[in-house]
């Protein structure tokens, strides 16, 4: 029985870069409860070395392409407890030495020594030098509600400290202890999920005002309460920022970092989903296997993922395979039709398609609607766009984000606060999140069209009657719509604050939110099509056992029959099952 963060297996640091280890495969992936019973006694951690654990492969994920940092993604899950190596401690001893000594002269040292902003030119004495650190805290807690969810917090605070962990930060061994027993205790900062503008500092800000006891924290209901009081509760007493430590806090991008990571692992399993849905409308509509011809893949990605429609497709093209002889070896194509058949006259021999399909059919089996020929390519651009974004997200976690950086004995002013890169990787995974919407809405239109289908209008048991699903991508079509705005890249518009001195902003948690709506507008679109293809298939579509297991699962949490019903309530429990990995194995 777990009872503390402690009963858990540890992850221990040793290095900085072990932060972004492969440990995903030795995570829980459900979160810990945020309330652990307390007993009193000490138990020793088991532990994992960070690089011991291979990730286990994606369902549909081309070769070479960058793994998600995982220990971010652990502890923002909280998997389980991070320790930092007794060696790591001492390195971060030496380079807070080195720090501090350098600290010594009369040299300014932005936002050490000086006012931050507009204000660098203003020189601060001792006695301000001493509070400045934790005061840019309280002057910066401008945002508010709505806040991020405990599992994004988590993980802003893990990166945070893994970019703490760069000897360039300068900042306490102590102070990075802090941050784990944070974590480690369940205690997460309140951060506003709009950041404004000048990098993350108002974001920041409202997490390092937690530390120091001035701001908020999350309940486990993700409420927004007093900080002091929740530390206390925890056995933690607020940790105040010494020199330099916050300036170093507030700086870098955290923010958009850590929720990339978790936007990127949401993806990943959100492309198997689109996949899926995909395919089984394929099936539904008996589209020409023609546009999934091994051929036809011009890079890794798109090989993965029409390797992986035929895969779930059985009667598909086999490699080398033609229209006119199938997997069977012989003289039928991939859809069952004989060699020179029409729709019209199917192996039945009654003037019906295999599909049931009345005539006409013929045509979308030469070319179906350009929506279903286009989403395996739409799906590798995905996939590339995903990996840019793990990609960029690796060499934040690993860069000198820190401004000013203790680089060669002086102090030295970077551009780390920008997050150009990761704004950028993330606009290009929002565009292509809203085009695979757009084509699934597309999609099931079609489903809805009895020319296509050869189902009744609009799926409906009783056309005239019952609306059956036209109401429902009515909904798709929405939440399409809505989405279009999200894709205009949060990078552009450069914006001034600081009277000038900050004259252009990256807006990288506009980024973030943008990418996070992406997501969930998807998962509906895809929830509205998979909801269409369960009508279908009871009302006679032959989706194909590969489909089974996981429309199965759909099925067994909707009501029986195919009459109209209140759809909403449908579609809340399948995106339920998609934000919880659903995937075409089934549970």
């Amino acid at each position: 029985m777990i009872r503390r963060p402690s009963d858990l297996p540890a992850t221990i640091i040793r290095r900085p870069s072990d932060l972004s280890a492969a440990v995903i495969a030795a995570a829980a992936d459900a979160e810990r409860p945020a309330a652990i019973e307390a007993t009193t006694g000490a138990v020793q951690p088991a532990t994992v070395e960070a690089t011991a654990v291979a990730a286990p492969p994606a369902t549909v994920e081309a070769t070479a392409v960058a793994e998600q940092p995982p220990v971010i993604t652990v502890a923002a899950r909280a998997a389980r407890p991070i320790i930092l190596a007794p060696e790591l401690l001492d390195a971060l001893a030496a380079s807070r030495r080195d720090a501090l000594r350098d600290l010594g002269g009369d040299r300014p040292v932005y936002g050490v020594n000086t006012g931050m902003g507009a204000m660098a030119g203003v020189r601060l004495d001792p006695a301000a030098q001493a509070r400045q650190q934790n005061t840019l805290m309280i002057g910066r807690s401008v945002g508010s509600a709505p806040w991020l969810s405990r599992r994004e917090a988590r993980a802003v605070l893990a990166a945070r400290l893994r970019t703490l962990l760069h000897p360039a930060a300068g900042v306490s061994p102590e102070l990075c202890q802090f941050l784990v027993a944070l974590l480690d205790a369940g205690v997460v900062p309140a951060i506003p999920r709009r950041g404004g503008a000048a990098g993350e500092i108002i974001p920041l800000a409202h997490a390092g005002a937690a530390l120091i006891g001035a701001g908020m924290v999350l309940s486990p209901a993700g409420e927004a309460v007093d900080a002091a009081p929740a530390l206390a509760a925890a056995g933690l007493t607020p940790r105040p920022f010494e020199a330099k430590e916050g300036v170093a806090f507030l700086e870098g991008v955290p923010g958009l970092t850590g929720l990339a990571v978790l936007a990127a692992g949401d993806t990943r399993t959100l492309l198997d989903q689109v996949l899926v849905a995909a395919a089984a409308a394929h099936a539904v509509i008996g589209a020409s296997d023609d546009p999934l011809h091994p051929a036809l893949a011009d890079s890794d990605e798109l090989d993965a993922v029409l390797t992986a429609m035929r895969g779930l497709l059985p009667r598909a093209l086999p490699e080398g395979g033609t229209a006119a002889h199938g997997p069977l070896g012989d003289a039928t194509d991939p859809r069952g039709l004989p060699e020179g058949g029409t729709a019209a006259h199917g192996p039945l021999g009654d003037g019906t398609a295999a599909h049931g399909l009345p005539e006409g059919g013929s045509a979308r089996r030469l070319q179906a609607p350009v929506s279903f020929r286009v989403t395996a390519p739409a799906l590798a651009v995905a996939l590339r766009a995903v990996a840019g974004l793990e990609a960029a997200t690796e060499r934040a976690l690993a860069g000198v984000t820190d401004s000013p950086a203790h680089l060669d004995g002086r102090f030295v002013g970077t551009f780390g606060f920008a997050g150009t890169e990761l704004a950028h990787q993330a606009g290009a995974l929002t565009t292509a999140l809203v085009h695979l919407a757009e084509l699934g809405a597309a999609r099931l239109h079609r489903l809805l069209d009895a020319e296509i289908t050869g189902l009744p209008r609009q799926l409906s048991d009783a056309p005239g009657l019952h609306a059956g699903m036209v109401t429902v991508h009515k909904r798709a079509v929405g939440v399409v719509h809505r989405l279009r705005r999200f894709a205009t890249p949060a990078l552009a518009g450069a914006v001034e604050t600081s009277l000038g001195q900050e004259d252009v902003q990256s807006f990288g948690f506009e980024a973030a939110e943008c990418l996070a709506e992406a997501i969930t507008g998807l998962r509906d679109v895809v929830a509205c099509e998979l909801l269409a293809i369960h009508q279908a298939r009871l009302l006679g579509a032959p989706v194909g056992d590969a489909f089974g297991p996981a429309l199965d699962e759909i099925a067994a949490v909707l009501p029986e029959g195919t009459a109209d019903r209140p759809f909403g309530r449908d579609l809340d429990q399948i995106i339920t099952r998609l934000a919880g990995g659903w995937s075409s194995r089934g549970r």
